[in-house]
């Protein structure tokens, strides 16, 4: 292909590009809706911070299983380490300022990550799977023998956080948590809808589709999915330290199994390949099981099980169209009544 052909294809590309990534009256809407809740909902500020860092947990899974096809049930690794980094850093006053200890625990996750992505890539999904949790319970039973550095079983104790931006202190209600812990989500949302719609997310969707046929057009498989791993694995541990900080505490539970389950759950309830479903999940997740925790204290997990069996059974494609089919059909009414 000459220059003269390839400069119109590329314009093409990247104006189609453009187009794509231009924030949406919906996006707009769900965003201003979320800043919303700061003000309007006071009263559930401890709740939906546990919302946040879920979203933001479950975000960081979509990058690599939604537009890379990288699946993980140890995705927990992450989180852990940069939640125990950051309540190291606050209990032995190493960095002070929380925005700062975030970047700090997020770049040794990502590091972690970057380590690890070389034995991750190899083999099959079924390799993927049992590498990735491997590492998971390896790190977990590191925390656990390194008792005097990690507390063991007990956890860290005296962790104290300085205020946000040397402004803002925590405060028990947690409305200074939540309205950091969403600033951290947003900025981290429009960093990764940034990565998505470039050229770089683009290659990604090719190499999903079709890793030889992507391959065979140029596209450097492995750098990418090395490249794309550690920042998963960045947002992972960034959405960590933004729990310790928010509590004040850190334990061997951010390593367990069912923390990795849960954010594959949460990404299948909202959707995968598709930014938004994270961030839906979990605010379908955690509002459900505070719901049915209420209702059923011993039984919510079977519910939300159900919930899960019936979409994989009805199909999320299904729900669509009736959803659609009962807007279509409450448009008519509405027009009938105006005539």
């Amino acid at each position: 292909m000459t220059a003269s052909m390839a400069n119109p294809l590329v314009a093409e590309v990247a104006g189609s590009l453009a187009i794509r990534a231009r924030w949406r009256l919906p996006e707009i809407v769900f965003w201003l809706a979320a800043l919303a809740t700061i003000f309007l909902l006071p009263g559930r500020h401890l709740i939906l911070t546990e919302i946040a860092i879920l979203g933001l947990f479950t975000l960081s899974l979509d990058l690599i299983l939604g537009y890379a096809g990288i699946i993980s049930l140890g995705h927990a690794a992450f989180f852990g380490l940069g939640a125990y980094v950051a309540g190291l850093l606050a209990l032995h006053a190493i960095v002070t300022e929380p925005v700062l200890a975030l970047v700090v625990s997020g770049a040794c996750a990502a590091v972690l990550g970057f380590a690890t992505s070389f034995l991750v890539l190899r083999g099959s999904d079924l390799t993927r799977l049992m590498v990735t949790l491997g590492v998971a319970l390896v790190l977990r039973e590191v925390a656990n023998r390194l008792d005097w550095l990690t507390g063991g079983a007990d956890g860290l104790q005296g962790v104290v956080m300085r205020p946000v931006l040397g402004a803002f202190a925590f405060d028990i209600f947690g409305h200074v948590a939540y309205a950091y812990s969403l600033a951290v989500l947003f900025v981290a949302f429009v960093i990764a809808r940034r990565i998505i719609y470039s050229p770089f997310g683009v290659s990604l969707r090719a190499i999903k589709g079709n890793p030889l046929r992507a391959s065979a057009i140029g596209i450097h498989n492995s750098r990418r999915l090395v490249a794309i791993y550690t920042i998963a694995a960045g947002y992972a541990g960034i959405a960590g330290a933004l729990l310790t900080q928010t509590t004040a505490f850190a334990s061997l539970a951010v390593f367990d199994f069912e923390r990795s389950a849960d954010v594959l759950l949460i990404l299948i309830l909202g959707g995968i390949g598709y930014l938004y479903g994270g961030l839906i999940g979990a605010v379908v997740f955690k509002l459900m099981q505070d719901w049915l925790a209420n209702l059923t204290p011993q039984y919510w997990q079977f519910w939300i099980g159900l919930v899960l069996v019936l979409i994989v059974l009805v199909g999320r494609e299904r729900v669509g169209n009736w959803i659609r089919s009962a807007r279509a059909a409450a448009g008519l009414l509405l027009s009938a009544k105006r005539l």
